[in-house]
């Protein structure tokens, strides 16, 4: 899994490509969200264009992201879900905890609402 970070205004986008089944995937996204946090940044979309499925583990990394995002009176939003990825946020129930947009820039946008 690769992770590129690009910021827009006070929104930290972080790009995931690959798929997101367990360590050392999960541990590096849960670590750059943490620094993005300790760097003050408290809007975040997580864009899942590139990846290509998601297991248990990372759906409990998005999940414990979430939460530490909120615990500091931020959001995170999720952008560009795959089909795949989509039907397992369905199953699972999470496509009502997590807000999800279309497009990358809806998903930043958002925020400004």
């Amino acid at each position: 899994m690769t992770i590129s970070e690009k910021i827009h205004g006070t929104v930290s986008v972080l790009s995931l490509k690959g798929n997101l089944m367990g360590e050392p995937d999960t541990g590096k996204l849960r670590d750059r969200i943490y620094a993005l946090l300790e760097e003050g940044f408290t809007k975040i979309v997580l864009d899942l264009k590139g990846v290509r499925y998601v297991s248990s583990t990372g759906l409990g990394t998005f999940i414990a992201a979430l939460t530490s995002v909120r615990n500091k009176n931020g959001d995170l939003r999720l952008a560009n879900i795959t089909e795949k990825v989509e039907s397992l946020f369905v199953i699972t129930q999470l496509v009502k905890v997590f807000k999800t947009y279309d497009t990358l820039e809806r998903a930043v946008a958002s925020f400004k609402l």
